[in-house]
């Protein structure tokens, strides 16, 4: 049998493929991973472990001396996501309030937009780009988890977070950033980690999923996923383009939220009381966006990929012709 080969040859698949067979899994057979010990922490409840070891990892192959254009493009990135959820979530919350518009409160709009999936950005860099783009991983990674976000809500006067839980999220890369820094044996020990630990937190984030989450959320659900692809990734695209890197697709790689996004609605609601009337509705349409992204995100980055190959052949044809 040739798994690894079929799964590799899906946009993201490293990625894509265990999420989604854990949601599966929890889904029809929610009990089934759910035996205690290492195997439930594992399949079931390990992912924020194994993320955290991720981005350790991620934050090792920040090179001070050589980060140069990773750097650069993370940074890129990094800002465009971000400030676009945070700018969509001041905007809905002064135009239509609390409540938001369309059923998406500007809670879930701001969880859901300003957090990105690494793993996926990283799958599909490593497909689409080359290793500057995967390198980028390493800064793009912080706002895998609460830290940016917390800070969009903080920083927009959408809430009130502590800095501690700032902290708190980013302390893995930093961690992993010194010591990569400190002895380039570490840094090479850790490099296969950004990849090899993908599938490992991809199944467990998938196993905290239910498929159900797409009825509960309802339409506002699934089009709160759609606006994250297509509005953030077509942004990566852009800034990619205009920068003129080598693959601007893989700036639409960013399209997708990730998995521990799941939890930011209830921990801002935690922190910020205004916020718990909407919290679990926020909630399910930020697992639906989860699973949205991580289907639709791939399918964006492969078509531009296609679409900017194709426009590069024209234009050399166009030049060779002249």
């Amino acid at each position: 049998m040739n798994i690894l080969n079929s799964v590799k040859k899906i946009p993201g698949g490293m990625m894509v493929v265990p999420l989604l067979l854990g949601a599966l899994t929890n889904t029809f057979f929610p009990s089934f991973f759910a035996l205690g010990g290492f195997t439930e922490a594992l399949f079931k409840t390990g992912a924020t472990a194994l993320l955290g070891a991720f981005l350790f990892c991620s934050g090792a192959q920040i090179n001070i001396k050589q980060a140069g254009i990773s750097v650069y493009k993370g940074v890129i990135l990094l800002i465009t996501k971000v400030l676009i959820g945070a700018l969509l979530g001041i905007l809905v919350n002064h135009l239509f309030g609390l409540y938001g518009v369309l059923g998406i409160s500007p809670l879930a709009i701001v969880s859901s937009l300003t957090n990105k999936n690494g793993g996926l950005y990283a799958a599909l860099a490593g497909e689409y780009g080359d290793s500057t783009d995967v390198g980028a991983t390493s800064i793009i990674a912080l706002s895998d988890g609460p830290f940016f976000t917390m800070l969009a809500f903080g920083a927009t006067g959408l809430a009130q977070i502590p800095f501690n839980a700032l902290l708190a999220a980013i302390m893995p890369i930093l961690i992993g950033f010194i010591l990569g820094n400190l002895d380039a044996n570490i840094q090479k020990f850790l490099a296969p980690g950004t990849s090899l630990l993908i599938p490992f937190f991809a199944f467990p984030l998938g196993a905290g999923l239910n498929f159900s989450q797409l009825l509960t959320a309802g339409l506002s659900g699934i089009l709160l996923g759609v606006f994250c692809t297509v509005i953030t990734g077509l942004a990566g695209f852009a800034v990619f383009r205009l920068s003129k890197f080598k693959f601007p697709a893989v700036g639409a790689a960013v399209g997708a939220t990730a998995g521990n996004a799941i939890g930011t609605p209830a921990a801002v609601a935690a922190i910020d009381p205004k916020f718990a009337k909407i919290a679990s509705e926020a909630t399910a349409q930020v697992a639906a966006a989860i699973i949205i992204t991580a289907i639709l995100c791939p399918i964006l980055v492969s078509f531009l990929a296609k679409f900017d190959k194709k426009h590069n052949s024209k234009k050399s044809e166009v030049t060779n012709n002249a």
